[in-house]
């Protein structure tokens, strides 16, 4: 089933594991929230590493150097390299670099991450726009940046600068729930300026690209809590993709996504990656998945049966993307979707 007319998530005979040589995994929400490991992420990725998958770690977040982010996972119990990190940092320190000259200086507003991506494309950071920067890098830089810097990158950009960003989400999942991403400061200062950032972070190809020339994946399976950034960077990509429900999006988003944010495959976590996936099986106008039967009466899903609550989701969104074709389901979920206390 090509991804462009999908209409239900996808089964598998095979564990996910074994059907793919390459897990490219967001980190926050999917391995780790604020630090912290998710249920069953450790052993899940322990399992399929010794299986022979290769994992690789993609993240939007710009703020920590690939070497600290693979301290901090080897530190939770998923032992990796800086290797196996790929950054939106990356990806937009080597947008920047394709289009300015070695040695040039750029305006950094973002954390260390940035920092040494940049520097490892052979440009040179500065911290205002009275230091003669050639252009603006904006990346996310923690929760304690400060006001002035995105005033910084205005004055700049006021002068006529390129701007360049290394991703819009605009939030991010922490410890204690959701707080205001990357995008949130960019639009700061889009505000100001009134300008448009070139971007380079999941879902847009400048990531995808990253990524496969730093892994060679050759059957890779984009594994990711977000439609807007996974799921959609998977769809752009042309590669299949895991959405596990232990980060942003919740089962009443999946249900109404968009054809380019219909994800392969759904599971609860990462265990999910260590076995196959049930087929969802049409009959009439129903669609059948375990114990559970989705259908549209009138204007709402209705959900029958019981047993397992993936299976249940599974069913609803083959009754939803197809009722819903090219566009949003609008179709009424609530008593469906409440059905399966996800």
């Amino acid at each position: 089933m090509s991804q462009a007319s999908r209409t239900r998530p996808s089964g598998s005979s095979t564990a996910l594991n074994e059907a793919y040589d390459t897990a490219l995994l967001d980190l926050d929400g999917v391995v780790y929230a604020g630090g912290q490991a998710i249920d069953h992420a450790v052993d899940a990725l322990g399992t399929a590493r010794e299986g022979g998958m290769h994992l690789a770690y993609v993240t939007n977040n710009a703020l920590r150097t690939p070497a600290a982010v693979a301290e901090h996972l080897t530190e939770l119990g998923v032992p990796a390299e800086a290797a196996d990190v790929i950054t939106s940092a990356q990806a937009v320190a080597r947008l920047v670099a394709d289009q300015l000259p070695a040695g040039a200086r750029v305006l950094l507003i973002g954390g260390e991450g940035l920092r040494v991506a940049l520097r490892e494309r052979g440009l040179e950071p500065v911290e205002s726009a009275d230091d003669d920067p050639v252009a603006v890098v904006q990346g996310y830089g923690g929760p304690d940046m400060t006001w002035g810097r995105f005033a910084e990158a205005s004055y700049a950009i006021n002068r006529g600068l390129p701007w360049f960003a290394s991703n819009t989400d605009l939030t991010i999942p922490s410890a204690r729930g959701i707080a205001p991403g990357n995008g949130a400061a960019v639009e700061v200062v889009r505000i100001a300026t009134g300008a448009e950032p070139q971007v380079a972070g999941k879902p847009l190809p400048p990531m995808h690209r990253e990524t496969v020339l730093r892994t060679g994946a050759e059957r890779p399976l984009v594994v990711g809590d977000r439609l807007d950034t996974d799921i959609e960077g998977a769809f752009n990509g042309g590669v299949d993709s895991l959405l596990v429900l232990t980060g942003v999006t919740d089962a009443a988003q999946l249900v109404a996504a968009v054809p380019e944010h219909r994800p392969t495959y759904v599971d609860a976590d990462l265990r999910g990656l260590l076995t196959g996936q049930p087929e969802v099986t049409r009959t009439d106008e129903a669609y059948a998945c375990g114990g559970w039967t989705a259908s549209v009466r009138g204007e709402a899903l209705v959900l029958d049966g019981d047993g397992d609550a993936i299976d249940g989701l599974r069913a609803l969104c083959a009754a939803a993307w197809s009722h819903a074709g090219d566009g949003s389901c609008a179709l009424d979920a609530g008593k469906a979707v409440a059905r399966l206390g996800l």
